[in-house]
């Protein structure tokens, strides 16, 4: 079986399914969830991967050419409806997605090959599939608030932060890429600048993991070009140990915090 039935896509939401006991609607699509409008003035209606309108649960599964240029799918120089190549289009619809959905009162889970057993051009092994259906069922229990520990909500609140972070990122014009180094969080570019950034969610020590993403910041410093800033990323709970680090210190570094609130707002803190 090939196409859309067979994709790592298809089998992410069969496992989701599985768990949550009710077949999701597939590629279902929202009044009020739109895409941009063309010459004609007519906008389509953007899709979501699935829907569980009993759970009040969307699910997206973003693939690589979510969150770095993919030549295959991105179609450089070919402009778009929204007059943007399609990688940077694609970006755009994300992030309408990441927050028109919960603005509507629906849950909003996105799930990425590195949450499962993939290789390293972020394709499926899927070799065991009672351990990616395990890691699903904890990827959705965190998601509900229930029967999780504390260290899996902590990693799904990481993703919320990274996700806020680069829809900001988007919206002031940067261009999120692949990262150089692939344990970093997140890497974009605005013209000449290129921002390097570590992210950290709510967490049980957030003194020590603020310290702990400083050290991997300091690892990531490997270009002395000025135009290279780095920022360091945390949920509100994590601002004041992030901003224990003298101001004059991140400023030599070219270090900049950035505050995401609960509600996904992002804000630089001096």
């Amino acid at each position: 079986m090939g196409g859309r039935e067979n994709s790592d896509e298809a089998y992410v939401l069969d496992l989701c399914d599985e768990v949550l006991g009710e077949q999701g609607l597939r590629q279902h699509r929202f009044d009020w969830l739109l895409g941009d409008a063309g010459a004609t003035g007519r906008r389509i209606r953007l899709p979501v991967d699935s829907y569980w309108p009993g759970h009040k649960l969307v699910v997206e599964y973003r693939e690589v050419q979510h969150d770095q240029p993919t030549p295959f799918f991105d179609k450089p120089g070919r402009l778009t409806v929204s007059e943007v190549e399609r990688g940077e289009q694609r970006a755009l619809y994300d992030a309408r997605r990441d927050e028109e959905i919960p603005a509507h009162g629906l849950h909003l889970l996105v799930i990425r090959p590195s949450d499962l057993d993939a290789n390293s051009r972020g394709r499926l092994q899927r070799k065991d599939r009672t351990g990616d259906l395990e890691a699903v069922r904890g990827i959705l229990a965190a998601t509900r608030g229930t029967g999780t520990s504390p260290q899996a909500g902590w990693a799904r609140d990481e993703d919320r932060v990274v996700d806020a972070f680069r829809r900001w990122l988007v919206m002031e014009g940067w261009a999120p890429v692949a990262p150089t180094d692939r344990h970093t969080d997140i890497e974009a570019v605005r013209g000449a600048e290129r921002l390097v950034g570590e992210a950290k969610g709510r967490t049980g020590e957030p003194g020590t993991d603020a310290d702990i993403a400083y050290g991997q910041l300091l690892r990531r410093m490997t270009d002395p070009s000025p135009d290279t800033c780095y920022a360091l990323v945390v949920p509100s709970s994590s601002v004041s140990h992030a901003l224990r680090v003298p101001p004059p210190v991140r400023s030599q570094l070219r270090i900049s915090i950035y505050e995401v609130t609960d509600d996904g707002s992002v804000r630089m803190r001096a």
